[in-house]
């Protein structure tokens, strides 16, 4: 009986050191994620500067991401969505530092990664930002050019045109970000192949009056 006190005892001392031994490191590891807290906040701002002085958000309003953000219900600007997206990678970039200074190694690994994916997540962004503004300036250009030379189906065109151009900013982001794989390829490449062949169809109609008054003009002159 004495014997089973005495194991608990120690059993209990044991767990009471070790305790005393973890609670500093307890308390650093709190103060650090409030002024780590403290600080993202504060650099949140920055970078919505930052990003507001390089216009950043004059660019998505002209690619048309402000108003698909709107109509979505989205109660945030490209802007505010990127400053957050950083604000939380660095809380929880901090996090995992903390814990793993506290000697969780899992913490560690699991860090390491979120840190080298990082990158990623921004290209992937900026794609879809300069890739959405460059299919709106391919749309209003074949839009005009195919206008000016009276193409009945202008604005059919032009518009399929920046879909396929979507959907090719939306596979690079996705490959940016390292989601689907071989099953993503070859779904992209039966769709962007499906889409091309729609617009060939669509634009041999829609040109088909078009050469007919060419090859007209070119009989009359000849005659």
């Amino acid at each position: 009986m004495l014997d089973q006190i005495n194991t608990m005892l120690k059993s209990l001392q044991s767990l009471w050191e070790q305790l005393v031994q973890f609670l500093p490191q307890l308390v650093i590891g709190v103060l650090v994620l409030i002024i780590g807290w403290v600080l993202a906040r504060l650099l949140r701002r920055v970078i919505i500067f930052i990003l507001k002085f390089v216009r950043i958000n004059t660019l998505s309003e002209k690619a048309g991401i402000e108003d698909f953000l709107l109509k979505g219900g989205a109660q945030y600007s490209t802007v505010n969505i990127l400053a957050n997206l950083i604000y939380w990678f660095l809380l929880f970039g901090l996090t995992l530092a903390v814990l793993h200074s506290l000697g969780l190694n899992a913490a560690k690994e699991l860090f390491n990664r979120i840190l080298l994916y990082m990158p990623n997540v921004v290209a992937a962004i900026l794609v879809v930002i300069f890739g959405s503004l460059l299919a709106k300036l391919v749309r209003g250009a074949t839009f005009t050019y195919l206008t000016n030379i009276r193409i009945a189906g202008a604005e059919f065109i032009s518009t399929i045109t920046y879909w396929a151009i979507i959907f090719l900013v939306v596979f690079i982001a996705l490959q940016q970000l390292s989601i689907g794989g071989q099953v993503l390829i070859s779904a992209f490449e039966i769709a962007f192949g499906g889409l091309c062949l729609a617009l060939a169809i669509a634009f041999g109609l829609a040109g088909k009056e078009w050469a007919t008054q060419i090859l007209e003009k070119l009989w009359r002159n000849s005659r």
